[in-house]
């Protein structure tokens, strides 16, 4: 059975919008599940509700079989949280922010303080460990992340923790994440970076204006792409978008950057065709690669009216 379930929930906020929409999703011990959309898709919502803090207008949330939304305290034990904002820790160092959250959630001193080393040499912040300064940035992530993981829960929650992280220590981190998951914990990851969610979940949720759109594994979602090649544009600035070539479903564009799916067998014409766009100073560059977790998100997340990137991210993991 798995460890977090979360069905049909619904959040209408007073006089306000429809936050999310019959939400349905589980997630398993051992597991990294992905929730992914752009900025104010509804996940931070939906995950105020996993942890007690706000109460769905309908549905049900139920962690090791027990029904939260009726019970919140046990929803606050069960979970580690690290938020998207930033965690302050004034006047404290970071091993003893770190300690501290591990003793609130009732784990032995000895056991908290080995801990909490090993993960500050895991994650390259030794050299912080006992600074009594303003610790912001890619750092204070990291010390959050910390914080969430040093006693964590049946059910560890991070939301957007890579937000300001270098991208070594962003490395160091995902090796965390899948230790949290080895030893046991259902971790649900907040996200819209689309490249470390396909590399590094089990299972995902694309969400969108507060509903699921697409649910499954990164290659289960690519593969329902079919075997196409996506061929990728980037516009040169100003330059009008260009109409998708004959032999091609109506291209796909986010900014400045445009997909087109193609069939193997028309590859060749299709790179014709994005260097005539090249030749005539209307493309500055373009790719041919296979499908990616990327291209079924732009398929599923379509832009808005003054919407340039629809919360898109991508970065080097």
């Amino acid at each position: 059975m798995p460890v977090l379930e979360v069905t049909a929930v619904t959040k209408r906020y007073r006089r306000g919008p429809l936050a999310n929409d019959d939400v349905t999703l589980a997630v398993d011990a051992g597991e990294v599940f992905g929730l992914l959309g752009p900025n104010g898709a509804g996940k931070t919502t939906l995950i105020g509700q996993v942890i007690g803090l706000l109460q769905p207008s309908s549905g049900s949330i139920t962690i090791g079989g027990v029904d939260v939304v009726r019970t919140p305290a046990v929803a606050r034990q069960a979970c580690s949280y690290q938020p998207q904002s930033s965690v302050p820790i004034d006047n404290l160092t970071p091993r003893q922010a770190i300690e501290l959250a591990g003793r609130l959630r009732g784990g032995a001193p000895a056991r908290v303080s080995q801990r909490t080393g090993e993960l500050l040499g895991a994650l390259d912040l030794l050299e912080w460990e006992h600074r009594r300064t303003d610790v912001s940035g890619g750092v204070g992530r990291l010390v959050a992340f910390c914080m969430a993981a040093v006693e964590p829960g049946q059910v560890v929650i991070l939301d957007e923790p890579t937000n300001d992280v270098d991208p070594l220590r962003r490395k160091l981190l995902w090796t965390q994440v899948r230790a949290l998951a080895d030893a046991g914990a259902a971790v649900l990851l907040v996200t819209h970076n689309v490249l470390e969610a396909e590399r590094c979940v089990d299972r995902l949720a694309i969400i969108d204006h507060g509903r699921v759109l697409a649910l499954g594994t990164p290659a289960g979602l690519k593969a329902a792409l079919g075997s196409s090649l996506r061929v990728e544009l980037v516009l040169e600035t100003g330059a009008a978008p260009p109409d998708g070539p004959a032999f091609a479903p109506p291209p796909v564009q986010v900014g400045r950057r445009v997909f087109v799916d193609v069939a193997l067998d028309d590859v060749s014409r299709a790179v014709v065709w994005a260097r005539d766009l090249q030749d005539a100073h209307t493309v500055a560059e373009f790719s041919v690669a296979p499908a990616s977790l990327e291209d079924v998100y732009v398929r599923r997340v379509r832009p808005t009216d003054g919407d340039e990137e629809v919360g898109l991210y991508v970065a080097a993991v």
